[in-house]
């Protein structure tokens, strides 16, 4: 017998209370049933975010919010600094690139995280710059991005600051309000815990003035009208009504858990599978600026990250993430966000020491999960947490 453990960073695994709300019977997205939850969610959203601004929802992936970003925030022509340090920083150049924004690439060593002096260098250098597309975590490489000093920058600097924070919300600490970002992205299928299907964008007064003078076309991802929608609890389309009501659930948790208590979790279980990836020779891939909510670990000299992967799903039923685009066959990558807890990771840990050895890799069997208790008996001690 099998069964099937999602470790990746992107779906997530989903809490029973979601699944079971979404089995529940449709409802029409025009009534007051669904109007008074749809109300929740939007307050619960802004909860998440940090914001007392709209957080507006979209029917899409979080490259949908992405696209909305670019679309509404800038015309053709205009200016804009985007960090490229991995899979979804390219994927900021190629909205922009799309759109006719004249992109200043910002290139950044895979595994290592920007410099905000590099962005205020390149700021003072053209004031004419409109906007700073960044990411809180790049989930192609584990990195974490140090928004706060960034947005120290831009906030003195007529640019907005849009982060993708679609693998970092709900893992990591982001302030919008308080550290001045402009423009927040996110989807549902990561640290909010439901399926694919949901993206998620908030918008400071700055960006807004942005906003009101693009020139870019734009319909379904049209924020003016989303935001027209959201003042009156409405949606401009038809939103995916089962997703909103999980939404609902995972959200209710969130907020009883308390951020706080969510930050110290991820980074517990963070700690834990690095220090276990280490204790089994395994080397980080970004050991400078690793994220809580995912783990890049470079794959033993000798061994197919590919097959790894597909070896630890196919015999075991762990779904991890292999490396993308340049990294593919030579990182492999563990979640630890959203619905994942201490069990989930030693699990995982010891299913990947298993997995390692049986494809050739000499290394002391149980050293992983040994360092991963020590980290997680600690936290518990100074910290205890119920695992969710």
């Amino acid at each position: 017998m099998k069964k099937n453990y999602l470790m990746t960073p992107g779906p997530t695994p989903v809490p029973p209370q979601a699944l079971l709300a979404m089995a529940e019977p449709i409802i029409h997205h025009r009534t007051p049933e669904f109007m008074e939850i749809f109300k929740e969610v939007c307050e619960l959203l802004k909860f998440i975010f940090q914001t007392q601004n709209p957080v507006i929802t979209l029917t899409s992936s979080g490259t949908g919010a992405m696209e909305a970003a670019v679309c509404n925030l800038l015309s053709a022509g205009d200016k804009a600094i985007c960090v490229q340090g991995g899979k979804f920083g390219e994927r900021w150049t190629e909205l922009c690139k799309a759109y006719g924004v004249d992109t200043i690439v910002m290139n950044v060593e895979w595994g290592k995280a920007v410099d905000p002096k590099a962005i205020e260098a390149e700021l003072k250098k053209d004031p004419s710059i409109q906007a700073v597309f960044t990411t809180l975590c790049e989930t192609s490489t584990g990195v974490l991005t140090d928004i706060k000093a960034i947005a120290q920058v831009t906030k003195n600097h007529g640019a907005v600051l849009a982060v993708d924070a679609i693998s970092g919300l709900g893992a990591e600490e982001i302030k919008t309000d308080e550290w001045g970002i402009d423009v927040v992205v996110s989807g549902s299928q990561k640290g909010l815990m439901i399926p694919p299907g949901l993206a998620f964008i908030t918008l400071s007064k700055k960006a807004w003035e942005k906003v009101e003078k693009s020139k870019n076309p734009r319909y379904y991802f049209n924020l003016k009208k989303a935001k027209k929608s959201i003042d009156a609890t409405d949606t401009p389309f038809t939103p995916a009504i089962s997703l909103v009501i999980a939404l609902r659930e995972t959200l209710r948790m969130m907020k009883k858990e308390g951020l706080d208590v969510i930050f110290g979790r991820h980074k517990i279980l963070a700690l834990a599978t690095r220090e276990a990836m280490e204790a089994m020779g395994l080397k980080l891939f970004a050991p400078s600026a690793p994220s809580n909510g995912v783990t890049a670990v470079c794959v033993p000299e000798g061994i197919d990250g590919e097959k790894l992967v597909k070896h630890m799903r196919d015999k075991y039923g762990v779904g991890i993430a292999g490396g993308q685009a340049e990294l593919k066959g030579k990182v492999i990558r563990i979640a630890h966000m959203g619905y994942i807890n201490d069990t989930d990771i030693l699990m995982t840990i010891a299913v990947l020491g298993m997995a390692l050895a049986e494809m050739g890799f000499r290394g002391e069997p149980g050293v992983g999960v040994e360092a991963a208790e020590e980290v997680l008996l600690e936290g518990r001690d100074r910290n205890p947490v119920e695992s969710a």
